[in-house]
């Protein structure tokens, strides 16, 4: 039991403050009420604001608390948590208010263990941290719900997984998913692929792996091939292949008629994907768009190879 008078007000994620007829509703009830919630070094209320002013309310001096401690950060964590558990819940403006600033104090905590602090997706927290935090600020690594470090770009972890199966074929998922640092369900989808003969590391992961290294190195540049075309300078792929397949120097040669089918087969415009996007199975979405990704991935890198020859023919 503690006075009323040498608490402090708490550092609510209430953005509108204490609910008026909630307090008198809690002030007319006969039964004890449970302890706030206090915080042991500044005497801050952590969560139990309403409870304490019906305590007032009724004329009590004094009333249960039960102390924690930890940093103001941690502290505020630990109120918001409370207020998503019991008592007058808070709204929805509440809890993403309450994970934009836990984005800011735990920026290493992943959008899972924000979302189950805050009592939100982890859909939701993701938007939240790309509304408001600067990815380039952003630390490599996250810390998940189970408290264990994962990188942001699971490739490496992918990789090592796949020389793991392949030396210890006897291995269990969760013995590979601790050695190489990834989830056990990670891991599961390593070996699948590795079954169906696939890359370990899906197509868009590896993006984001070339394009982290790019930053890494501090150039920050994209590819020049996507470059130019973000830019809107959009080839016509239609005539040119259409030239292509007219040129004899292509044509009267194995690699050159190699080349002329992988381009037939592997071009596509955009009349031609928006009548089929909307009938693919949805069981076939992800990987029909791992797919693509990985065939613009090696078309992006033969395009590069093209370009820097013809650079230096040039010169």
């Amino acid at each position: 039991m503690v006075p009323v008078d040498v608490l402090e007000r708490a550092d609510s994620p209430r953005l509108e403050g204490e609910n008026t007829e909630h307090i008198r509703a809690l002030a007319d009830m006969d039964s004890a009420l449970p302890p706030i919630l206090v915080h042991r070094r500044t005497m801050r209320v952590v969560d139990g604001m309403h409870r304490l002013r019906a305590a007032v309310l009724k004329g009590q001096r004094e009333i249960r608390v039960r102390y924690i401690d930890g940093a103001d950060s941690d502290v505020f964590v630990a109120a918001v948590r409370a207020n998503i558990g019991h008592g007058l819940p808070l709204s929805l403006s509440d809890r993403e208010a309450a994970a934009a600033r836990i984005l800011t104090t735990h920026p290493q905590w992943s959008d899972r263990a924000i979302a189950e602090a805050a009592g939100l997706a982890s859909t939701t927290v993701a938007r939240i941290r790309s509304r408001t935090t600067d990815k380039d600020s952003q630390p490599d690594m996250r810390i998940g719900k189970d408290g264990r470090v994962r990188p942001i770009n699971g490739a490496a972890g992918r990789r090592l997984a796949g020389r793991l199966f392949a030396e210890r074929p006897g291995a269990s998922l969760r013995e590979i998913a601790e050695m190489a640092g990834i989830s056990p369900a990670t891991a599961k989808d390593v070996r699948e692929r590795l079954r169906r003969g696939d890359d370990p590391v899906p197509a868009k992961l590896t993006l984001a792996e070339r394009k982290s290294e790019a930053a890494a190195r501090g150039d920050g540049r994209e590819p020049p091939v996507v470059s130019t075309l973000r830019k809107g300078r959009m080839p016509d792929a239609d005539q040119i292949l259409r030239k292509l397949l007219r040129d004899p120097s292509l044509r009267l040669n194995d690699n050159g008629r190699l080349l002329l089918r992988w381009l037939s087969a592997r071009s596509v415009n955009t009349q031609e994907w928006e009548g089929i996007e909307d009938e693919i199975p949805a069981h076939c979405v992800p990987l029909v768009a791992d797919l693509a990704l990985g065939i613009a991935y090696e078309w992006e890198r033969f395009a590069e190879v093209l370009k820097r020859r013809a650079r230096a023919e040039m010169a």
